[in-house]
């Protein structure tokens, strides 16, 4: 559905403004999809997010600060997001033997085992962009890219 039906607004000041809009109403749309998904295993979208880097990380640990590094919002507070999946026996916190100050993270293997569960999530999303092309899927990925600079 175009822009204009979804918002109920015909006019913009210009084609950028049109983009903004867009790029934020689409942005807040697949935020509310994914959680819809990710709602049927449990878990948050940045909880999912810490998994898959600690997943990437397995058999290694990884720092609450490379996680922080790592997910897409920056703005989640990934030692809170760590102990809330570590209640729920996902991953695993313990206090590096040669750095004190420094908490090692590692995924569980009930961690891992959800995630492997989550694949046909991971699929269902993947059906949102069904009638998009590859190569307008690429496209599409440079010029956000070039937008972000």
């Amino acid at each position: 559905m175009k822009l204009e039906e979804e918002i109920k607004q015909k006019k913009f000041k210009n084609e950028y403004h049109k983009l903004a809009v867009n790029i934020v109403y689409t942005h807040g749309w697949l935020l509310n999809t994914r959680a819809s998904f990710l709602k049927q295993i449990g878990i948050t979208a940045a909880q999912y997010n810490i998994l898959r880097i600690l997943r990437g990380q397995h058999p290694n640990p990884a720092s609450v600060n490379l996680l922080k590094e790592r997910m897409i919002d920056k703005m989640s507070d990934a030692s809170r997001l760590v102990e809330r999946l570590k209640k729920k026996e996902l991953v695993e916190r313990e206090i590096c033997p040669y750095d004190r100050r420094k908490v090692e993270v590692k995924i569980t293997t009930k961690g891992l085992k959800l995630l492997q569960d989550s694949d046909n999530i991971e699929e269902q999303f993947d059906q949102l962009f069904k009638e998009i092309k590859p190569a307008e899927a690429k496209v599409l990925n440079d010029l956000l890219d070039k937008l972000r600079g």
